[in-house]
């Protein structure tokens, strides 16, 4: 017997809207990762991108529960001595609410090749405006 796998011509890729608005910041990403991933679907191969694209719109409108508005706070390093900036979770949100829920669910997915594919097929946009009705995307109402 011998194990069936998808090629990538049968992997069917659907696009879906996503109001961030009232969600939950963790939550809402932990279900796009889900959906980005490709495990909601029947032919879901872990090794294979069998994801969905996924269009999140109303990114200023997310919320955070308890403190997190307050404590959290985002690092990279520049690669230079002395280049660990830090930028506040308020000050990014204020700044560029897309980068915050972007953040959270490219975090959640693998952090390999694979991974970068199935983030490259997430957008975010501030507003409920997008440019993807041409794709005809279907709303898609989380939980």
């Amino acid at each position: 017997m011998s194990t069936y796998f998808p090629t990538e011509g049968e992997i069917a890729r659907k696009w879906y809207v996503v109001d961030a608005s009232g969600q939950t910041l963790g939550r809402l990403a932990s279900q796009v990762a889900h959906i980005l991933m490709g495990k909601a679907n029947p032919k879901y191969t872990p090794f294979l991108d069998t994801g969905d694209h996924v269009i999140v719109i109303n990114a200023d409108k997310v919320k955070t529960t308890g403190m997190k508005s307050e404590q959290k706070k985002y690092q990279h390093y520049t690669g230079y001595p002395g280049g660990l900036r830090t930028e506040d979770f308020r000050k990014r949100f204020a700044r560029k609410p897309e980068l915050v829920i972007e953040d959270a669910i490219t975090r959640m997915l693998p952090k390999t090749k694979l991974g970068r594919h199935m983030a490259s097929k997430l957008k975010v946009y501030r507003s409920d405006k997008h440019p993807h009705e041409a794709q005809k995307p279907e709303a898609l109402a989380l939980a």
